[in-house]
């Protein structure tokens, strides 16, 4: 075992703060089972108490510890995308407190894939709250640089782990109620899900379940974003006074004051998206266009992200 892994996993054991990388995007990490260091990360990400945050475990066994309730669709779900980027919500057992809860009769239970996530969670043996390592509200950090630029010394230690493979966050299914719902999308599709269980599942909008990034606005810039479709681009940035970033895919305009040009498949698109984000709003413009992504099935959890982004 590394020793930073090792220093971070006693850490965690002592009450502390550590963010760590997943394939997803960096978690803020505190004992799930501790308090105090859970309230402590409510306050250094400025989370709503009664948003609940997911547990992160080293195996499957560990983490249906803290359910009291697994469907088989559950378990069907967990053998084929556990580890990975897929959270199960989940009738919570009485190991799942009020404080990771949000206060709900359901938790949020994820194993990770990223090797380095992996090892810490092995070395701390239980469960680990972790949402995105920044501030509540704002963009996902998908390097340990972000990390640092979010949070700074308000973290007792952060772990390297290179940019995030997957770059959004995880992909969210509710089974704690009578019928499941897919409650965020992600890299794990809806049609994915469905063809596994050979079953139709609901969207977020048929369930009361408060969840990690359920909010309207969300994973947002500081700079005021707005979505403009392909057609509409050239007349906005004709029409616009403001000083200009641009999210597109075709080339750069030279009428624009910073423009990045992103990758024309999804999974490539979601990878560089948060850190394309941060990079525009550091580019002292007043105003971010960001060309829409297509309507395909493929694409909707980029399209989910950009926007709750853009909603002001």
């Amino acid at each position: 075992m590394k020793p930073e892994v090792r220093r971070a996993a006693e850490i965690l054991k002592r009450g502390g703060l550590v963010a760590f990388p997943t394939e997803t995007v960096y978690g803020l990490g505190a004992d799930a089972s501790n308090a105090k260091a859970v309230a402590r990360l409510y306050a250094v990400k400025g989370r709503p108490a009664d948003h609940p945050v997911i547990l992160h475990f080293a195996s499957q066994e560990i983490a249906f510890y803290f359910s009291r309730e697994i469907p088989q669709a559950a378990r069907t779900l967990a053998e084929r995308f556990w580890p990975g980027p897929l959270t199960l919500i989940l009738k919570r057992s009485a190991k799942a407190a009020d404080f990771v809860t949000g206060g709900q009769d359901s938790v949020g239970l994820r194993v990770p894939a990223h090797p380095v996530a992996r090892e810490l969670l092995q070395a701390f043996g239980g469960g680990v709250a972790a949402p995105s390592a920044n501030k509540f509200g704002l963009v996902s950090p998908t390097t340990a640089a972000h990390v640092r630029e979010d949070l700074g010394g308000e973290v007792d230690m952060v772990l390297e782990g290179g940019a995030s493979e997957i770059g959004i966050e995880s992909t969210i299914v509710d089974f704690s109620s009578a019928v499941p719902a897919l409650l965020r999308p992600g890299f794990i599709s809806k049609a994915e899900i469905e063809k596994i269980l050979n079953l139709k599942i609901q969207d977020e909008r048929q369930s009361a379940i408060r969840h990690p990034g359920g909010l309207e606005r969300h994973y947002a810039p500081r700079t005021p974003v707005r979505l403009v479709a392909t057609h509409a681009l050239d007349k906005e940035i004709s029409s616009s006074k403001a000083k200009l970033a641009v999210l597109a895919f075709s080339r750069p305009d030279e009428r624009v004051d910073y423009w990045l040009r992103m990758p024309r498949d999804a999974s490539g698109y979601a990878q560089r998206l948060y850190a394309a984000l941060r990079e525009l709003d550091s580019a002292g413009c007043e105003a971010i266009l960001i060309e829409a992504p297509p309507e395909a099935p493929e694409w909707a959890a980029v399209r989910d992200r950009l926007s709750r982004a853009c909603n002001r």
